[in-house]
């Protein structure tokens, strides 16, 4: 099995290409984000440590944390962004590697994909056999991102400005898949890349 890291700018179109994987290839993906969701979810232990960092007011009238109260909390105090992120990253890496080893031993698929914004900064190269860099030029991710998301140019801009530069992807990624074209255009780089072992062929 073939583990496989997949980064790269908001807006480059990440989970329409996964999408596809998912449908053509033995596989398992996860995204990172929604792991970290589900590690936050009452009863577990990342749970346990955001209440006592953040406080009970961060929760909803059910006892879950609410994203908005939590997001407002973060902004008030600069300080407990790394700290939110040192209790939420580790677990969402000791997660993956779980599954990892689960997908191993049951032995029914040929490529694990993990899907992370931060799949560089926080060095998912140590657990990834291959990581690809999902690449669009700026103009056609503002473009998706203004039509598909409804963001303003000022709020795509500023979370471009956020992420890694090209430089940085495309110096620490193996792969890249241009998806500034056609959806067509970058499934036939995506089945080069995996030897065309397409389901069914």
């Amino acid at each position: 099995m073939k583990i496989i890291g997949i980064t790269g700018g908001v807006g480059a179109g990440k989970s329409m290409l996964l999408a596809y994987i998912e449908s053509h290839y033995p596989c398992r993906v996860i995204y990172a984000d929604l792991a970290a969701k589900q590690l936050q979810e009452k009863d577990t232990d990342c749970y346990s440590q955001l209440v006592e960092l953040l406080g009970e007011s961060v929760l909803s009238e059910d006892l879950s944390i609410d994203k908005r109260k939590m997001a407002q909390r973060i902004f008030e105090e600069d300080r407990l962004l790394s700290a939110v992120n040192a209790i939420l990253h580790p677990a969402v890496k000791r997660y993956i590697l779980s599954e990892i080893k689960k997908e191993q031993a049951a032995g029914q698929v040929d490529y694990f994909f993990i899907e992370a914004a931060l799949l560089i900064e926080e060095h998912y190269d140590e657990i990834c056999d291959e990581l690809w860099y999902i690449y669009a030029d700026e103009p056609m991710r503002k473009k998706r991102l203004i039509r598909a998301r409804g963001y303003t140019e000022t709020k795509t801009d500023a979370i471009m400005k956020s992420q890694l530069r090209e430089e940085a992807f495309r110096g620490n990624c193996q792969v890249v898949i241009d998806n500034s074209g056609t959806p067509e255009d970058a499934y036939k780089q995506i089945d080069m890349q995996l030897g065309g072992r397409e389901r069914g062929l």
